[in-house]
């Protein structure tokens, strides 16, 4: 299970990064990678007992603070993958970047997207999973024939549903 922070949530995010014994890399590279960290998304691979999946939970859920997602490619590969729509173009070719990893902007977008654009998001990531609007329910989307599969999964059902 990976999980991708937005850091730029709060402020103890990057703190707690930088203490704990974790996977984790930032999508950001070069200079970005070095001006941005306080701010950066960053890639962390979840180990299945961890004191930071705790604080993760009890802080972040809710909060928006990020997506989760399964995968069997490397933390390279994701990294890689990942970062292909950090970047996007409005109409005038301008550069904007797309918060995907806000649960917020991700949830909606999945919604919305075409088949295309789902193998692009998609890639080698088996299920992203996100909190919903009512953070007491948990959304999972997988893909589907023609459109993104949805799932509304209580909290309490959780780790039930996610074997």
């Amino acid at each position: 299970m990976y999980v991708i922070l937005d850091s730029a949530r709060d402020e103890r995010i990057y703190s707690k990064l930088v203490k704990s014994d974790i996977e984790v890399v930032s999508l950001y590279r070069g200079d970005l990678e070095r001006e941005l960290a306080e701010v950066a998304p960053y890639l962390i691979k979840l180990q299945r007992v961890d004191p930071f999946n705790e604080w993760l939970l009890k802080n972040g859920w809710g909060n928006s603070w990020g997506i989760f997602f399964e995968s069997s490619a490397t933390m390279k590969e994701l990294r890689q993958h990942l970062r292909t729509f950090l970047m996007v173009y409005d109409e005038e070719a301008n550069p904007l970047y797309f918060r995907y990893y806000d649960p917020r902007v991700f949830r909606i977008y999945l919604a919305t997207c075409n088949q295309e654009e789902m193998n692009t998001v998609f890639g080698p990531i088996h299920y992203y999973a996100m909190e919903d609007e009512d953070p007491n329910f948990l959304l999972r989307f997988w893909l589907g024939q023609e459109s993104p599969m949805q799932e509304k999964i209580p909290v309490g059902r959780i780790e039930e549903a996610m074997k």
